[in-house]
C-alpha cells in the first residue's frame, strides 16, 4: 500500500502552514457543513466542530470518493493522540474514506487550536466524542447505525472510555493506549518518572493543562504520599477497566494493539482488560515502544497494525466476512523472530508451563546506587529492540554485588521461548519503612553479557523496619526467545532512571528465601 499523492500533498501543505504559523483552517478553509457537490472527492476538508460545553474542536473530514447524494456511509471518528494536531491521521483517514467510510478526526480538547483545557480523558473528553458523532450525523453522509471509534495512545484511551457511554459505537480500535491508567504509570506503587514527565512536558508545550491535571501531576511527580488515594481515584475514573461491564453491555467489538516495550502504557494492563471483555475482541502485541508499532501507518506506509484495524472496521461496521473474526483472537509477534503466533486467549500464551528459578540464599543490598542494571531509556531502548533486536544490556558478572542481587540458571541445552508474564515471589526485610526495588530478567550469553528480557519496579511504604514481608510482583509481559547455550539471570537493584525511588539515605534491603516460603521467579514458556 503506497501513500496516496493527494494525502501526501495535503500533509505537505499542512506542515508548510504550520511552519508559517498558520492554523489548519487557514491552510485550507471549508464551510462548516459540506455540500453534496463537495462529497465527490475523498480529499480532506477542515471544520470547526462543536464540542461539549460550548467549546470548538478543530477537525477534518474525509468522505468517500464519488459519494452519492442521500446515501449513508459507515462513520469512523478518530480523536488525536496526546499533543498531536488534527493532521495526525490524514493518511489513514484517506485510505479509510477510499474504501467507503466517512471519517472525522479532531484535535482533542485542550491541545493546539481546539478549545477547552486538557482533561486527561475526563468526562468532558467523553462528551466530546458524542458531540462529534452528533455533528457528523447531522452534516456528513454518516450512517447512524454503523459508527466506529479509534485512535492511537490518548485517542485509544478516549475511544475505550467513550464506548462505555455511547451505545451508537459498534466497533473500537485502540492502539498503544491504556485500559488501566493507574497500573500504566504507577505499577508496583512506583511512579513511572520518565513517562509521566514526558507527558507533562508535552501537554504544557502543545496545550493547556487544566488545574486538576496540574495538581495531580504535581502531587504525582512530587511523591506526595498523602495525595495517593486522590490520585488513584482520579486515575480510576479515567480507566476503561473500571467500566468494562458497561462496555460489555454495549457490545462494541474491541480491537487492542500495543508493543511489548511500551514505556508509557505497558502491555500487562491491556492483556488483563482483554480477558474481561465478553464481546467480539482481538489483542495484538508486537515489538517496539509507545506507538512505534503503528507509526509507519500514520505516514501511509504498509503497516500490519493498521491493516488489521481496517479489517476490524470492515467486519464490524460493513459486515464483511474477511476472516478477522475467525482467526485466533490473540496475535503476538516475538521480539526474537519475525512470525506471528495465534492463541485462543491470553492465558494460553504461556501454555507450555512455567519454569521456576529458585532465588536461594540471602542477599543484602545497599540502596540508592544504580548498579548498572536498568530498564533503558524511554522510547529509545525499545525502538532499538524493535528494529535491531538490541535491548538494554548489562554485564552480569561485573554488577556490583553490594548494590545488586543476582541469581542465575544453569545453561540451557535447548532454547526457552518466554511468553507472557514473568512473576517474582520473594521475602524482603527493610531497615526503613519505605523503599523501592526493581526486578530484572536477563538472557545471558557465554560472555556474561545480559540482554534485558523484562523488568518491573516495586515500592512499599509504612513497613516495620526489621520485619520481613512477602512480595508478589508481575514483570511486564513479553515474548522473547532465549537461545540454547544461554542462561537466565534474575537481578534486583534499587535504582532505575525510568522510575522514582523511595529509599531513604543509608537504607538497606535484604532478600531471603525462607524454608516455609521459598523465593522464586516463575517464567511462562511457549509450548514446544
Amino acid at each position: 500500500m503506497r501513500t496516496r499523492p493527494h494525502t501526501a500533498a495535503a500533509a505537505a501543505a499542512l506542515i508548510a502552514a504550520a511552519a508559517l504559523g498558520l492554523a489548519p483552517h487557514q491552510a485550507q478553509a471549508a464551510p462548516t457543513a459540506p455540500q453534496p457537490s463537495e462529497q465527490q472527492s475523498s480529499g480532506v476538508r477542515f471544520h470547526d466542530i462543536p464540542g461539549s460545553g460550548g467549546i470548538t474542536l478543530k477537525g477534518n473530514v474525509f468522505t468517500p470518493s464519488g459519494a452519492e447524494p442521500g446515501r449513508k456511509y459507515p462513520l469512523i471518528v478518530l480523536p488525536t493522540s496526546w499533543g498531536m494536531p488534527q493532521i495526525e491521521y490524514l493518511a489513514q483517514a484517506k485510505q479509510l474514506a477510499d474504501s467507503g467510510y466517512t471519517v472525522v478526526s479532531y484535535t482533542s480538547r485542550g491541545f493546539w487550536l481546539s478549545g477547552g483545557q486538557i482533561e486527561t480523558a475526563g468526562p468532558a473528553d467523553i462528551a466530546d466524542v458524542s458531540a462529534v458523532i452528533d455533528w457528523a450525523l447531522a452534516t456528513t453522509p454518516a450512517d447512524p447505525g454503523h459508527v466506529g471509534l479509534g485512535g492511537v495512545s490518548y485517542g485509544a484511551g478516549i475511544s475505550l472510555l467513550a464506548s462505555a457511554h455511547d451505545p451508537r459505537i459498534k466497533a473500537v480500535v485502540a492502539l498503544s493506549g491504556w485500559a488501566d491508567l493507574v497500573d500504566s504509570i504507577y505499577s508496583g506503587r512506583t511512579q513511572h518518572l520518565q513517562a509521566a514527565g514526558m507527558l507533562g512536558a508535552a501537554g504544557a508545550l502543545t496545550g493547556r493543562p487544566g488545574p486538576e491535571l496540574q495538581r495531580i501531576l504535581g502531587d504525582f511527580l512530587g511523591s506526595k504520599l498523602e495525595s495517593e488515594p486522590a490520585m488513584i481515584e482520579w486515575g480510576k475514573k479515567r480507566s476503561a477497566s473500571e467500566q468494562v461491564d458497561r462496555i460489555n453491555a454495549g457490545g462494541a467489538a474491541v480491537m487492542l494493539g500495543n508493543a511489548w516495550g511500551d514505556t508509557i502504557f505497558p502491555p500487562n494492563q491491556y492483556a488483563e482488560f482483554f480477558e474481561k471483555l465478553t464481546g467480539p475482541k482481538r489483542l495484538e502485541f508486537r515489538p517496539g515502544d509507545h506507538a512505534t508499532a503503528e507509526a509507519t501507518g500514520l505516514l501511509g506506509l504498509p503497516n500490519d497494525t493498521w491493516t488489521d484495524a481496517h479489517r476490524w472496521f470492515d467486519r464490524y461496521l460493513k459486515g464483511e466476512r474477511n476472516g478477522v473474526d475467525t482467526e485466533a483472537p490473540v496475535q503476538i509477534k516475538s521480539r526474537s523472530t519475525g512470525g506471528y503466533e495465534g492463541y485462543p486467549d491470553w492465558k494460553s500464551v504461556g501454555s507450555g508451563g512455567r519454569e521456576q528459578l529458585p532465588l536461594t540464599g540471602t542477599e543484602h543490598l545497599l540502596t540508592g546506587v544504580d548498579s548498572g542494571a536498568d530498564g533503558g531509556v524511554i522510547f529509545l531502548s525499545s525502538i532499538l529492540d524493535q528494529f535491531a533486536q538490541a535491548p538494554p544490556v548489562a554485564s552480569i558478572p561485573l554488577l556490583p554485588r553490594a548494590f545488586a542481587a543476582v541469581w542465575q540458571s544453569p545453561r540451557y541445552a535447548t532454547d526457552r521461548r518466554v511468553r507472557g508474564t514473568v512473576r517474582l515471589h520473594t521475602t524482603v526485610t527493610p531497615t526503613r519503612g519505605d523503599g523501592t526495588f526493581v526486578a530484572y530478567l536477563y538472557d545471558v550469553g557465554p560472555l556474561g553479557v545480559g540482554k534485558l528480557v523484562t523488568h518491573a519496579p516495586q515500592t512499599f511504604h509504612g513497613k516495620e523496619p526489621g520485619q520481613p514481608f512477602g512480595v508478589d510482583l508481575d514483570l511486564f509481559s513479553t515474548a522473547y526467545d532465549v537461545p540454547a547455550g544461554h542462561r537466565l539471570a534474575v537481578v534486583i537493584d534499587t535504582v532505575d532512571p525510568l522510575y522514582a525511588e523511595h529509599n531513604p539515605a543509608g537504607a538497606q534491603l535484604t532478600f531471603s528465601s525462607p524454608r516455609t516460603d521459598p523465593s522464586y521467579v516463575s517464567v511462562p514458556l511457549r509450548e514446544q
